[in-house]
């Protein structure tokens, strides 16, 4: 069985082969009750369901925590209900790093806390960088920001404020692909 390393965690992929849409469900249901051992609230957590599991789809979790708008969303796999097991299985190992003191407070909430427009902001940041909406290649990402941040840069008489654009945007989707 092929291994997974999402956001800095290892673990088994999770090919589904039958009840996609229960599976998904159950998913679901897993990030809300370990949301709860948090203290998060199951109204201030939303995991949409895509309604024919079984096809390809973005999966993703946001709620709110001690303040702060929390998402992550995973992509890379082929079919939603597979992209839902790997956001139940992170947002499962970081709380569980969290309350065995692995890791702090800050650095979890570092982890999760966005926008809650990002998705908006990535679509932007992946049309500055020359590439397709739904691109999820990093090394194509790469390149296309070593070329666009070479030839921006102020040392080489480019426009400060559009560097930083290419940079932060370039930020934003490393942190989104890694």
């Amino acid at each position: 069985m092929a291994r997974l390393n999402v956001k800095g965690h290892e673990f088994n992929e999770f090919l589904v082969r039958d009840s996609y849409d229960r599976r998904a469900i159950l998913f679901k249901n897993n990030i809300i009750e370990i949301l709860k051992k948090m203290g998060v609230p199951e109204d201030d957590v939303d995991v949409p369901i895509q309604k024919i599991a079984r096809l390809s789809g973005d999966a993703s979790a946001s709620w709110y925590f001690d303040g702060h708008y929390m998402y992550f969303s995973y992509k890379l796999s082929n079919k939603f209900v597979e992209n839902l097991y790997v956001v139940s299985k992170v947002i499962e190992l970081e709380i569980k790093s969290l309350l065995k003191e692995e890791i702090t407070m800050e650095e979890f909430i570092k982890h999760f806390s966005e926008d809650s427009d990002i998705e908006k902001k990535r679509k932007q940041a992946r049309e500055l960088l020359g590439v397709d909406e739904d691109c999820l290649d990093l090394e194509l990402i790469n390149k296309n920001y070593k070329e666009l941040a070479k030839k921006h840069h102020p040392d080489m008489g480019g426009d400060m404020e559009h560097f930083k654009k290419i940079n932060n945007a370039h930020k934003m989707l490393h942190r989104e692909l890694n």
